[in-house]
């Protein structure tokens, strides 16, 4: 990815912005579905890798993510993976490759948190690490510099449709405060039209949403519910 194509996509991870996560899709319609909530304006479409290890259920993987591409790229958005896996270090280049712009993986799934980072940067793509419920805010003070993405879980993650945790809305501004202001904040969830505007007021701007997108008979005005619920860009 051109340092340009990075730049466009730091950009889209800074407004506020609901993002849905194709966990929760038809995967017979993923491309219909996809292009649904494209069409109602969703500019970051968000893709669970889950490995059977670092989290017991195993999802997908590059081939999705190249699946989608082209269709994302058309509507002038980008696509995220959130790495759930151990070791992410070893299969970022293979995402990136596949399409990804954006690569979030979790501070407690490598000893290599750094080295990750660098390995994002180096291959032109934005870097989010994600914390689990029971990981604390500050555990990403020596990582914040190299962040585009902070992702806070709202569930303990592996799971869709799971309820929101609401303490989670008491890391959020510590969250806020450990990265500043340049980075973008994320919940990921439980996130519906409820939850997403408590995130924002606590200090969140990008609201990962699955079950409550896909899960509902029209995946678009699902999305913007949510979109209307903290004024999304």
């Amino acid at each position: 990815m051109s340092d340009p194509a990075r730049a466009s996509s730091s950009e889209l991870l800074m407004g506020v912005r609901v993002v849905p996560s194709i966990l929760s899709a038809d995967f017979g319609r993923l491309r219909e579905q996809v292009g649904e909530v494209l069409e109602a304006g969703a500019r970051i479409i968000h893709v669970d890798v889950m490995d059977g290890h670092f989290v017991p259920p195993i999802t997908i993987g590059p081939l999705i993510v190249e699946a989608l591409a082209e269709r994302v790229r058309e509507a002038g958005a980008m696509l995220e993976v959130h790495l759930m896996i151990e070791r992410p270090e070893r299969h970022v280049g293979e995402f990136v490759k596949a399409g990804a712009q954006s690569v979030t993986f979790h501070a407690e799934a490598t000893p290599n948190v750094a080295y990750t980072a660098n390995l994002l940067h180096d291959l032109g793509a934005c870097v989010g690490v994600a914390i689990n419920p029971a990981t604390p805010a500050p555990a990403l003070i020596d990582i914040a510099h190299e962040l585009d993405v902070a992702l806070c879980m709202t569930v303990n993650p592996g799971w869709g449709g799971q309820p929101f945790i609401s303490h989670s809305l008491e890391k959020l501004g510590p969250m806020r405060a450990t990265v500043g202001e340049a980075v973008a904040v994320e919940v990921d969830g439980g996130i519906d039209v409820s939850t997403a505007p408590q995130c924002l007021r606590a200090g969140a701007n990008l609201f990962v949403a699955g079950s409550a997108i896909f899960g509902s008979a029209d995946p678009a005005e699902a999305y913007l519910a949510i979109a209307r619920s903290v004024d999304a860009e």
